[in-house]
C-alpha cells in the first residue's frame, strides 16, 4: 500500500480524549510539541453509567444527569485549554444500553460532541496503543484491562497485536449481576466464579499458551489491587515498581481477594488504594484478576496508568502528523484490518490491488478536479480493496452486501462514520447512484454527500480500467483541462477495447458530478 501524505498540523495543536466508561468518565488533554504529546490536564469522575444498564438494560435518568454533569465540566476544561480537536468514545455500558442514542443526543446538544460508541475489540486496540508507551513492551506481553463493563485481554509482540478478546467481565457489571449482598454470600460467590471461569475458558481457546515476559494491567481495579497488595506486603510503591518484578504478584492478589470478599463495603474502603467508591465493586474485579492469573499461570502484573485515553490521543496525533512513527503504525494497523477482511470474504488481493492502484492514481492525478480531502485517499483505497466482499454472500446484489459488510465489520482504526463512508463508496458501483435518502447514506453527515459522490466516480473509473484482467494491468496517463479530462490508455497484450467501452459508459455520470467531459483513447 502507498500511504498518502496527510496535512501537517499547525504548531502546538491541542487534543482532548474523553472516555465515557461504565464506571467512570475520564478526560486527558495533550499538546503536540515536536511531534510528541505533552499532557496538559487530566480529570476523572465516577459516574456509574453502567450500573442501571446492567440491571435494567437502559441508562437511568439519574446516571445520564450525573454523567452529563461530569462531561460539562470536561467541556469547560477543553475550552479553557483551547483544544483544537476532541474525540469522545463510549464503551461497554452504551454498547448494551437500549437508550444509548437518546443519551448521546443529549450529550451532543449540551456539548456539541459526537460521541462514538466503540466495540470491545476497538477498545482493546486503543488501550494497546496507549500502553505501548510503557518500557519493556517491545517483547511479548499480555495486556489486561478490567473496566466497569468489560475486560479486554490482548497479546502483544514487538508492539503489534497478535490476539485480542473482549469479555463481559467488568467490575460494575459483575457486581450488579452477581453480588447483591454486602458482604457477598457463598452462593453469590459461587455463581460469580462459575461465570468468570466460563468466560475465561472462551478466551483460553483464543489465547492458547501465553508464554509472555510481561503482564501489564490498566484501569482502576488494577490500580486499587496494586496499592492494596503492596500495603499488605508492607512495602513502598517505589520499592515494588521495578521494571522486571511484578508490582502485584499472583499470591498476594489471591490473598487480598479472599480478604476483601469477607469484608463489608465500609471495611474495604479503609484499605489503602481502595476508597469508598472502589470498595463497592472491587470484589468482583479482584476475582477476575485472581481467576485470570490462576488459569493462565501468570506471576502477577505491573500496573500502568496509561490506557484508552492515551491510545485515543496517540491515534489523533498519528492521523494528523505524517512525520510521527505513530502515523506509520496507525496506517499499518488499518491496512492489516482491510486485508484481513478481504481474506475472510474470499477476495483475491492481486485483482483487488490493481483496482486500488488505479483508484489511487486517479485520486492523485485528478486532485484539481475532485478536490477531496487527503483522508479520502485512504478510504478510497480501502473501498477499492473490499468492494467485492459482498460476493461471499451472493453475487446477485453483491454491492449491497459489500456495503453492509464494510459498514458493520471490525476494521481497526476506522470510526463508524469512516466505515459508513467507505461502504457507500463501494456500494454505488452498479446501476444505482448515491441518494441522500438512501439507507446507505443516512449515517453520513450531509456535508459529506458530495464528497462521497466524487469518490464513487473515481472508484467506478478504476473498476472500468480493470475488466477481469489477471495480470495485464493497463497503464493510464491523465491530462486535465479546464473543461475536460483525457485518459490515455497504453494497451497491454490483450488490448484495451473493453476498458475503453467501460470508461465511455461512465461519461454521463462523470459530467454530472464534475461538470467536465471525459474522453478515453488509446495512447
Amino acid at each position: 500500500m502507498v500511504y498518502l501524505e496527510v496535512k501537517v498540523p499547525q504548531t502546538m495543536q491541542t487534543y482532548a480524549a474523553i472516555d465515557i466508561g461504565s464506571n467512570s468518565c475520564r478526560l486527558k488533554i495533550a499538546r503536540v510539541q515536536q511531534h510528541q504529546l505533552k499532557v496538559l490536564h487530566e480529570d476523572r469522575e465516577v459516574t456509574r453509567l453502567g450500573e442501571s444498564v446492567f440491571e435494567t438494560g437502559v441508562v437511568s435518568p439519574e446516571a445520564m444527569a450525573g454523567t452529563l454533569m461530569a462531561l460539562k465540566r470536561f467541556y469547560r476544561s477543553v475550552k479553557l485549554h483551547g483544544t483544537d480537536q476532541v474525540r469522545a468514545v463510549a464503551t461497554s455500558a452504551l454498547r448494551d444500553a437500549r437508550n444509548a442514542q437518546a443519551f448521546l443526543a443529549w450529550v451532543k446538544s449540551e456539548t456539541g460532541w459526537q460521541v462514538e460508541i466503540i466495540s470491545g475489540l476497538e477498545e482493546a486496540r486503543l488501550i494497546h496503543r496507549g500502553v505501548m508507551g510503557e518500557p519493556g513492551t517491545q517483547g511479548r506481553c499480555l495486556l489486561v484491562d478490567v473496566g466497569g463493563g468489560s475486560c479486554e485481554i490482548t497479546i502483544s509482540e514487538r508492539k503489534r497485536i497478535q490476539e485480542t478478546v473482549s469479555l463481559p467481565l467488568g467490575a460494575v457489571r459483575l457486581t450488579k449481576e452477581f453480588l447483591p449482598s454486602d458482604p457477598p454470600t457463598e452462593e453469590e460467590l459461587a455463581r460469580l466464579k462459575q461465570f468468570i471461569v466460563r468466560e475465561l475458558r472462551k478466551a483460553e481457546r483464543r489465547l492458547s499458551a501465553l508464554r509472555v515476559s510481561l503482564v501489564i494491567a490498566t484501569s482502576g481495579t488494577a490500580a486499587a489491587l496494586t496499592e492494596a497488595s503492596q500495603a499488605m506486603r508492607k512495602t513502598t510503591g517505589r520499592n515494588g515498581r521495578t521494571r522486571h518484578k511484578p508490582v502485584a504478584d499472583a499470591k498476594n492478589v489471591r490473598r487480598l481477594t479472599t480478604k476483601l470478599t469477607g469484608m463489608s463495603t465500609a471495611q474495604r474502603s479503609s484499605i489503602p488504594g481502595i476508597g469508598p467508591k472502589r470498595s463497592e465493586i472491587v470484589v468482583a474485579g479482584a476475582h477476575v484478576f485472581a481467576e485470570l492469573m490462576e488459569r493462565f499461570a501468570l506471576p502477577g502484573f505491573i500496573y500502568s496508568g496509561l490506557g484508552l485515553r492515551d491510545g485515543i490521543l496517540d491515534q489523533m496525533l498519528a492521523e494528523q502528523d505524517a512525520k510521527t512513527t505513530a502515523h506509520q503504525v496507525f496506517e499499518r494497523e488499518r491496512w492489516q484490518g482491510v486485508l484481513a477482511t478481504c481474506k475472510r470474504y474470499g477476495v483475491d488481493p492481486r485483482q483487488a490491488d490493481a483496482v486500488r492502484q488505479h483508484a489511487l492514481q486517479l485520486f492523485r492525478d485528478m486532485q484539481s478536479v475532485h478536490e477531496l480531502p487527503p483522508e479520502y485517499g485512504s478510504w478510497l483505497e480501502a473501498a477499492a480493496m473490499m468492494r467485492d466482499v459482498g460476493k461471499f454472500m451472493n453475487y446477485q446484489g453483491h454491492h449491497r452486501h459489500a456495503q453492509y459488510i464494510i459498514a458493520n465489520s471490525e476494521l481497526f482504526g476506522f470510526t463508524p462514520q469512516q466505515r459508513a463512508i467507505m461502504s457507500a463508496i463501494a456500494r454505488y458501483l452498479g446501476k444505482s447512484r448515491p441518494d441522500p435518502e438512501d439507507r446507505t447514506m443516512r449515517p453520513i453527515p450531509p456535508e459529506e454527500f458530495s464528497r462521497v459522490q466524487r469518490a464513487v466516480v473515481l472508484l467506478r473509473l478504476a473498476v472500468a480500467l480493470n475488466q477481469d484482467r489477471a495480470s495485464d494491468v493497463l497503464k493510464v496517463t491523465l491530462r486535465v483541462y479546464p473543461k475536460r479530462v483525457l485518459m490515455e490508455l497504453s494497451p497491454g497484450r490483450t488490448g484495451a477495447e473493453l476498458e475503453l467501452w467501460s470508461l465511455r459508459k461512465e461519461g454521463d455520470y462523470f459530467r454530472e458530478v464534475f461538470r467536465r467531459e471525459l474522453f478515453a483513447a488509446l495512447a
